[in-house]
């Protein structure tokens, strides 16, 4: 048993995932310890998550993110085709400039969430498992008349995640994606808003590593003093940054508000582009209508609940678990999405099965977020 707290088990059975590619098994998965995380091929830990994730947090670990996906946009139209398909501003970006994006239905609920970097010759778009060929597909059809091909190159390319700048040289790597969480953008706005934002401790970066190469880089990086780091200690730093996760905490209701990626994903003052007529109302005249919270839980059971567990306001359900994990110095912690008018001074309680945890709730997105510009009053509806 390793050390810390493990996944409380949830008491229904999850939705099959039959319908994604088995994923290849990283290479990585022979180092000693390695714990693979059910059905993604990488590992989940290599023994000791707590430490993993203190060394992760401190810029000497690495992780395997091989399991995501790539898709690359080439061809002299790619900025400008890509900006008008985007939440994001993307047609002056500039080369080895990191930047995220969204691409929304016409409802405005979030379907893509991507990374975004140009390498001077082509558009990486770096995606959560399970995304990159439904994104790909996708772009491939909206192509129209216009200079661009798409691919899916996530065969070519493996995703390593750190938080400082790695200490070798790797040959053929491809651009750097820095995290610009959680400075506000330019265009973009704050629904979290108050002094020494957490996130802003992280200097998250994803590496675009050849794959063929992937083995040999990991063991540059031990025997540079690097430890490699699983799943769950990424998950310890980003639940602890309060940056939402597209596996976790979107759904198909999501609008970017909820989450506060006004900050980084959204920029308002662009052109068209689909769904960004629910973005401009809900931020100018409404509020979203659910909205994430982060969570302090009550460590007495030695366990986290699994996301989908109840989060409850004297009795009555107000929201649902998205992510957990036991931080390597704040203990148990977990994000959750609830409804807007949730107390945000209530103390709340996690029901998971037949385990309860009691919840200390820190507002990310206030009940009141949005309605920047406000009704016109005095206006009748005919």
């Amino acid at each position: 048993m390793t050390e810390g707290f493990e996944p409380h088990e949830q008491a229904a059975a999850e939705e099959p995932s039959a319908a994604l590619p088995s994923p290849e098994r990283s290479p990585l998965l022979e180092l000693a310890g390695a714990v693979e995380a059910a059905g993604t091929g990488v590992a989940d830990h290599y023994g000791s998550p707590l430490i993993e994730g203190r060394e992760l947090d401190a810029g000497r670990a690495f992780v395997d993110l091989s399991h995501w996906g790539v898709v690359t946009v080439s061809g002299p139209d790619r900025r400008s085709w890509l900006h008008s398909l985007t939440s994001q501003a993307l047609d002056r970006l500039a080369p080895g400039a990191p930047t995220r994006t969204l691409f929304l239905d016409l409802q405005g609920r979030i379907e893509f969430d991507a990374r975004v970097v140009d390498d001077g010759e082509s558009t990486f778009l770096l995606v959560e498992p399970g995304f990159a060929e439904p994104l790909r597909e996708w772009l491939h059809k909206m192509r129209f008349m216009l200079r661009v091909e798409v691919a899916d190159a996530s065969a070519a390319w493996a995703v390593l995640g750190s938080n400082a700048d790695l200490p070798v040289a790797v040959q053929g790597a491809g651009p750097r994606w820095i995290d610009p969480w959680p400075d506000v953008q330019a265009g973009g706005y704050p629904y979290a808003v108050f002094e020494g934002h957490p996130g802003s401790e992280n200097d998250w970066r994803l590496d675009l590593i050849p794959r063929a190469a992937l083995g040999a880089v990991a063991r540059e990086l031990l025997a540079a003093g690097w430890r490699a780091a699983g799943l769950m200690a990424a998950e310890q730093l980003r639940i602890a940054a309060w940056e939402p996760s597209q596996t976790a905490e979107v759904d198909s209701r999501s609008i970017p508000h909820e989450l506060d990626l006004l900050r980084t994903a959204v920029h308002l003052a662009k052109g068209c582009y689909k769904g960004q007529e629910t973005v401009a109302r809900t931020h100018n005249l409404g509020h979203p209508p659910r909205r994430l919270v982060f969570l302090d839980l009550d460590g007495m059971e030695h366990t986290v609940p699994a996301a989908g567990a109840e989060v409850q306001l004297d009795g009555r359900k107000v929201g649902t678990i998205t992510s957990s994990a036991l931080h390597h110095e704040a203990g148990p912690i977990a994000l959750a999405i609830v409804r807007r008018n949730t107390d945000p001074a209530a103390l709340l309680t996690v029901v998971d099965g037949e385990t309860r945890y009691a919840a200390a709730q820190t507002t990310i997105v206030a009940p009141d977020a949005g309605s920047v510009v406000g009704r016109p009053e005095g206006i009748r509806r005919l």
